[in-house]
């Protein structure tokens, strides 16, 4: 059966959200939904936070679908804590939904996943931030990290960035735990929070910084801060790898021709590719 292209802000999702109330004994405040292409949440009245997966079965992988439950075992990260969770298979389509119960976050997401303007973010934010994504590559899984829901592996990696950069050697040699939706829909300000766990796993060094680099774009200063905050992962080899892996989704055959990070992505495509030359 082939899989329906869906997008949650505009298909039904009653029937989905009364199963969640049911399975997890909540009452959702619907004044409160907020509807994602893949995801939707509401607050509870038991002051958490529920959010609720569509997924793929082709796009759940070995590793399963728990990856808001699993990284509740992560330590030195600002993140919601997981209380409770609940899975099921669609009965009529080839599709998992999923639901987790968190605490609620310490603020609201800083923007949509991509910044228009500069967040005027605090140094507390930024050591915050820093000392997470340190704290997150120090440790171990045997998760596979799904960015896009795709699994990350070597081909991947070389498929991706050859799409646009040819010819480049795409060996990755360094991997460790990443969170692999970073943007700005997934991080709260004033206080800082990563939320939104469902694709974390091991991913080449750099892939978190060069992410949230890449939706900066836009918002020169911000990009600028964003790399020299995270300068040792990026100035890696694997992390300037990682620059050209999200660098060549932004400029890939479904770029906008609007797109502002259009022309920033390719001057810094263009100098990472000439110092992995030199390298």
């Amino acid at each position: 059966m082939t899989l329906r292209s869906v997008d949650l802000r505009k298909e039904p999702v009653e029937a989905v959200l009364d199963r969640v109330e049911r399975s997890l004994g909540v009452h959702l405040d619907h004044d409160t939904v907020v509807r994602k292409r893949r995801s939707v949440g509401a607050r509870t009245d038991r002051s958490t936070w529920v959010r609720v997966e569509r997924r793929g079965l082709d796009r759940i992988g070995a590793q399963g679908g728990d990856g808001t439950a699993s990284a509740a075992a992560l330590h030195g990260i600002a993140k919601p804590v997981w209380f409770a969770g609940v899975a099921w298979r669609d009965e009529a389509e080839p599709v998992m939904w999923l639901a987790d119960e968190t605490g609620l976050l310490p603020g609201t997401p800083v923007s949509s996943a991509v910044a228009a303007e500069d967040p005027q973010l605090s140094e507390e934010w930024w050591a915050s931030l820093s000392a997470s994504l340190d704290a997150l590559a120090a440790q171990s899984t045997n998760r596979i990290a799904t960015p896009d829901t795709e699994t990350l592996t070597q081909e991947l990696v070389t498929a991706t960035i050859h799409s646009v950069f040819p010819g480049v050697d795409t060996a990755v040699t360094d991997w460790c735990p990443a969170h692999a939706d970073l943007n700005w829909a997934n991080v709260t300000s004033p206080v800082f929070c990563a939320l939104d766990w469902e694709d974390w796993g091991m991913a080449p060094r750099g892939l978190d910084a060069a992410s949230l680099w890449g939706a900066s774009l836009a918002v020169p200063a911000l990009a600028d801060r964003v790399r020299s905050e995270r300068r040792n992962d990026l100035e890696s080899r694997d992390g300037k790898l990682m620059t050209l892996f999200v660098a060549a989704k932004i400029l890939g055959p479904y770029a906008g021709p609007e797109d502002p990070r259009l022309v920033p992505a390719r001057k810094t495509a263009e100098q990472v590719l000439q110092e992995l030359q030199v390298s």
